[in-house]
């Protein structure tokens, strides 16, 4: 079991910055790759960035390129997702995942934090 707490989101204009931080515990040495996911309300919950552990590359959806901006701390129990110029289409709650398996090319992410609401105000 891998237990994932994010920090609390919060308000912000749009052109400002917000970090979300992502703590793990438990079986973390099982995890594969750390995911960031959002989900506005009336849409589907979509990719926003990845992280694999063993490796630190990351990859990012393309609409976030440039804006955010995934690591983690030394200690890799931490994943960080900074995002900078935050729009108003960028309200949502977001949530942190942890991958402890592949199926084919694709991280499946098995263990997900309780999301944290982060709204961009025009």
């Amino acid at each position: 079991q891998v237990q994932l707490v994010e920090s609390r989101g919060g308000l912000v204009q749009a052109g400002g910055s917000l970090r979300l931080s992502c703590a793990a515990s438990g079986r973390t040495f099982s995890s594969l790759a750390m995911g960031w996911f959002r989900q506005a309300p009336g849409k589907e919950r979509e990719f926003v960035a990845r992280l694999t552990w063993s490796s630190g590359n990351t990859y990012y959806a393309d609409s976030r390129k440039g804006r955010f901006t995934i690591s983690r701390d030394n200690a890799k129990t931490t994943v960080y997702l900074q995002m900078n110029s935050l729009k108003p289409e960028d309200t949502a709650v977001y949530y942190c995942a942890a991958s402890t398996r592949v199926a084919g090319a694709m991280y499946v992410y098995d263990y997900w934090g309780q999301g944290t609401q982060v709204t961009v105000s025009s």
